[in-house]
């Protein structure tokens, strides 16, 4: 999906690691969320609280999901699932724009 239609977008802008991470919460009327963000070159580790989607839109990554022994690289149009109540580490290459959609187990 390249375009998000009857939305609504909050204006505030969600950021971490001193700002080389930000994303903006994209709301659907059935009560879903999505975040859309952008990273800039590091490494990250994120904890989840719910299963998530993330859909790369632009750049190289590396992933690490908490339980896998082995880094996956990743780039444009690839995508990845993290479990409920788990952790991943992210090394970024490039600048990295994604969407991250949050599922129900």
């Amino acid at each position: 999906m390249t375009v998000l239609e009857n939305v609504s977008v909050e204006k505030k802008a969600n950021f971490y690691f001193d700002g080389n991470v930000t994303s903006r919460n994209v709301l659907f009327a059935d009560g879903s969320k999505k975040t859309l963000g952008i990273m800039l070159p590091g490494e990250y580790e994120f904890n989840t609280s719910q299963k998530e989607l993330v859909e790369i839109t632009s750049g190289e990554i590396e992933v690490l999901i908490s339980g896998e022994e082995n880094w996956k690289e990743l780039k444009t149009g690839m995508s990845f699932e993290v479990p409920k109540d788990s952790s991943f580490k992210l090394k970024v290459q490039t600048i990295f724009d994604y969407c991250c959609s949050y599922l129900e187990d």
